[in-house]
């Protein structure tokens, strides 16, 4: 594994600027707001041929009795001790604060390596103004200025000189799942629940995570990338530019993933924003797996599950064959089968059909019911293949392919998927002159 580096400091510094610029990505979000950033996030770096991760955290604030305040503080700490080294950023401008002594003394307690990193210094004078900061008792430190990238080289250089060489490991495809929905529907606390610590914060505030947080879970033989999401509103609810991100980066999530997990509130049902996320599940092509999460708050005598579950399929046909798991974070009930299911489902993303078996399965599927001649013309398919793309697609190639309708490729959607097994699997059909 690659060495882990956490980038901390009290609120506004240019912790998520600084992240952003030495991973050479716009994946924190940066706002002048304090508190921006509220989870861990994780990037890669890659400097003098060496890789490693960089943990951006929220501001430390201490003794403050804000719920938000006080998880990033738990957050912060996890970091610390999580990290191999530490990047301790300072705001020139401001000079030494309160908070800074405070972030000082809890990186002398973890004797870990520190690297002060005083931010902001972009001229001569803010250069001369840096010296203050020997007096935090950290040794020396680098002048940079996030924005600009002044300065960064020095820091990344005297850190991949600190860290030890890298292992070599092989290249593993991991599938990457995201566990998307809209916001309060429990994504942070199935993602706690599966991990086993409290990897991302969760209260009952609605937007609790802001950024798309990724995780890697290897546990009882399964291996993935876990993302947990920003919750996803509609875009009348998205008030700020802070939120506006959150949402971009939620949908990124799903565009970058293999299988999403779809999160809904059991107490509330499927709604009209539950179905636009599963649109856009559909429309990436993505791999899903339905969550109706807090089964435990339902009254079972006045709905059963047989009724829940035929009102969900009802509203998502006519794509409805996929997994839909009833489960609980919280009291744990069935989240260790929302692994398996993903797994089954990743699975069935890279089944491949032999052509031979394919047009076996065409005869059978066209004696059955054979496509409908139009204006007296009849239409025949002569064979099909599968095409070589990520997600299971089959060409049918027939003499009169702009006859063949909609229902009837629903009907060979519909054999394939009861034939070679496609649930939880988008399946195009696509129709071509022979």
């Amino acid at each position: 594994m690659s060495s882990i580096i956490a980038i901390v400091g009290r609120p506004n510094v240019g912790k998520s600027t600084l992240f952003n610029r030495i991973t050479g990505t716009r994946d924190a979000i940066v706002d002048e707001t304090s508190g921006t950033t509220r989870d861990r996030h994780y990037g890669k770096v890659e400097w003098n041929g060496k890789i490693f991760s960089v943990i951006d955290t929220g501001g430390y604030v201490s003794h403050s009795e804000d719920i938000f305040e006080s998880e990033i503080n738990k957050q912060v700490k996890l970091s610390i001790e999580e990290a191999d080294c530490v990047i301790f950023v300072v705001d020139v401008t401001t000079g030494i604060t309160a908070l800074d002594e405070a972030v000082a003394n809890l990186l002398r307690k973890s004797k870990k390596k520190v690297f002060l990193v005083v931010n902001k210094v972009d001229n001569q004078k803010r250069l001369l103004d840096a010296h203050e900061f020997y007096a935090l008792g950290l040794d020396e430190f680098f002048c940079v200025s996030a924005i600009t990238g002044s300065g960064t080289g020095e820091l990344l250089d005297a850190i991949t000189a600190f860290l030890p060489a890298d292992k070599e490991e092989s290249e593993i495809a991991i599938p990457r799942l995201a566990i998307v929905g809209k916001p309060n529907v429990g994504k942070s606390s199935l993602v706690n629940t599966l991990l086993g610590e409290e990897r991302h914060i969760v209260t009952p505030v609605a937007g609790t995570t802001r950024d798309s947080i990724h995780s890697y879970y290897k546990k009882y033989n399964y291996e993935f990338i876990l993302t947990d999401t920003a919750g996803i509103r509609r875009k009348s609810k998205v008030h700020n530019n802070i939120e506006f991100y959150s949402v971009m980066r939620s949908i990124r999530a799903i565009e970058t993933s293999d299988v999403c997990l779809l999160m809904i509130d059991a107490t509330t049902g499927l709604e009209a924003q539950d179905m636009h996320i599963f649109r856009l599940i559909v429309t990436n092509k993505k791999g899903c797996v339905l969550l109706v999460n807090k089964w435990d708050l339902v009254e079972k005598d006045h709905k059963t599950h047989d009724e829940y579950l035929q009102g969900i399929k009802q509203r998502l046909a006519p794509f409805n064959d996929l997994p839909i798991l009833f489960i609980s974070a919280i009291t744990k009930q069935r989240v260790y089968q929302v692994l398996e299911a993903a797994q089954k489902v990743y699975l069935n993303m890279q089944r491949r059909i032999s052509t031979s078996e394919l047009n076996d399965f065409l005869q059978e599927a066209i004696v059955h019911y054979p496509p409908p001649a139009l204006n007296g013309k009849p239409v025949q398919i002569k064979y099909a293949t599968q095409l070589p793309s990520k997600t299971p697609s089959f060409a049918f190639f027939a003499n009169h392919p702009q006859y063949v309708k909609e229902p009837y490729k629903r009907y060979l959607e519909n054999r394939l998927r009861e034939k070679f097994d496609f649930t939880g699997v988008p399946v195009s059909i696509y129709i071509r002159q022979k």
